[in-house]
């Protein structure tokens, strides 16, 4: 269940089975983009830094933002992930005071959230897909060895049948509907294995679907935007550049 948030400041009531969708758009009358953020936490918490902080980046580059801060309590993974398109889909459909363009509706995932935005964009229907991916230090398979096992856990619980465990690991789901993505992680994550992006990005290059992959050699799990880190914090100027390819940002925007 979804519920929206005007003002930037929802919070998910404990218990209460709803997602909420918090935006945050820009005070400007023409039509912008729109990215929607899902940040992390292993599908037990959401990680604070990798909500409204990005939000705030994605506002700075002329782009309307929202954060889904969805369930992680007695997680139902296809209601989970209904959420996410039926985010998308407000963002595209419900009446409101600021505009988004045709065709430019993306989503973002750190971590576990790069989990549910990837199986999100391989597997919802197509209106309710993202326009483009961005993933940072992504979860991406549920199969071992390289499944981070808590989001596999407390996604799917302690014994997750074959089937379960396939349907869910996004490389697997990868079809030539799928976006294009940017993703970026560390070589060195001890918690989510480089490999995750690697498969993704194979299952990619296999569909023909354009990706842009960054591994960068040393940066822990978790960074965010990266502040702690210059190597890593390169990530933003890249994506940025990614982003206007792909005319999320205008030449007038990026200056």
């Amino acid at each position: 269940m979804l519920h929206v948030c005007l003002d930037g400041d929802g919070v998910v009531p404990e218990n209460s089975g709803a997602s909420i969708l918090s935006l945050y758009p820009l005070p400007v009358q023409e039509a912008r983009p729109f990215i929607l953020v899902l940040p992390g936490g292993g599908y037990h918490h959401l990680a604070r830094h990798e909500g409204e902080p990005v939000a705030l980046w994605l506002n700075s580059l002329g782009i309307h933002a929202g954060v889904l801060k969805y369930q992680t309590q007695d997680i139902e993974p296809a209601a989970l992930i209904k959420d996410v398109g039926d985010a998308l889909a407000w963002v595209r459909e419900a009446p409101k005071n600021w505009s988004v363009r045709d065709g430019q509706v993306g989503l973002t995932g750190f971590s576990a959230g790069g989990h549910l935005a990837a199986i999100t964009a391989v597997t919802a229907a197509p209106a309710r897909k993202p326009d483009l991916l961005i993933l940072g230090y992504p979860v991406i398979t549920f199969e071992e060895p390289y499944a981070h096992m808590g989001s596999r856990g407390n996604m799917l619980g302690s014994s997750p049948t074959e089937d379960e465990i396939a349907a869910h690991s996004a490389d697997w789901q990868v079809n030539n509907d799928s976006p294009p993505a940017f993703i970026w992680t560390t070589a060195d994550d001890a918690s989510v294995p480089a490999e995750n992006s690697l498969k993704f990005a194979a299952a990619l290059s296999g569909a023909g679907i354009p990706f842009e992959l960054h591994i960068f050699e040393e940066g822990r799990h978790g960074l965010g935007l990266s502040a702690e880190n210059a190597e890593c914090r390169q990530w933003l100027k890249l994506c940025r550049a990614w982003l206007g390819k792909h005319h999320f940002i205008t030449d007038t925007e990026e200056a």
